[in-house]
């Protein structure tokens, strides 16, 4: 398993924050690998699927996503199924930070192809996850900060 931990301080308050990372279809206004959305409700509760394109160094992957646990405005998770028994799991910690809200972003994954597939997902992706879920939580303080 690969884990990708992250996180930013956005001035906005924890609630407009929540209402961005809740809502599926403005993935692609932050979310760097973001291609494509397909069946997303416009708000995620618990039970909540959809299913999401990446895209990976120019690969496409298809992920059907699934919320597991749910504490607005403050934490939710979800779990993931890609191709080939690959999966992920999801976490959006969010905290008051003075006026703004300190976001904390961690994703587990498991690419395909059991330890071979691995060892090549390393060198394929490299350090991509860390620089893009970087890259995406800096789009999500810029859009949060300029509303």
């Amino acid at each position: 398993m690969t884990v990708v931990r992250t996180a930013i301080e956005i001035a906005a308050p924890q609630e407009r924050v929540w209402e961005v990372l809740m809502d599926p279809r403005r993935l692609a206004d932050w979310v760097t690998i973001h291609r494509r959305l397909s069946e997303a409700p416009a708000r995620l509760v618990r039970g909540s699927t959809f299913e999401q394109t990446l895209n990976l160094r120019g690969a496409h992957l298809h992920v059907a996503w699934t919320v597991v646990d749910l504490d607005p405005p403050r934490r939710a998770v979800w779990n993931g199924r890609g191709p080939v028994h690959s999966h992920a799991s999801i976490v959006y910690e969010l905290s008051p930070n003075g006026t703004g809200t300190r976001f904390e972003y961690t994703n587990e994954f498991k690419t395909p192809g059991g330890p071979l597939g691995a060892v090549a997902g390393r060198v394929l992706v490299g350090g991509l996850s860390e620089r893009e879920a970087q890259r995406s939580l800096e789009r999500l303080k810029l859009l949060l900060e300029r509303q």
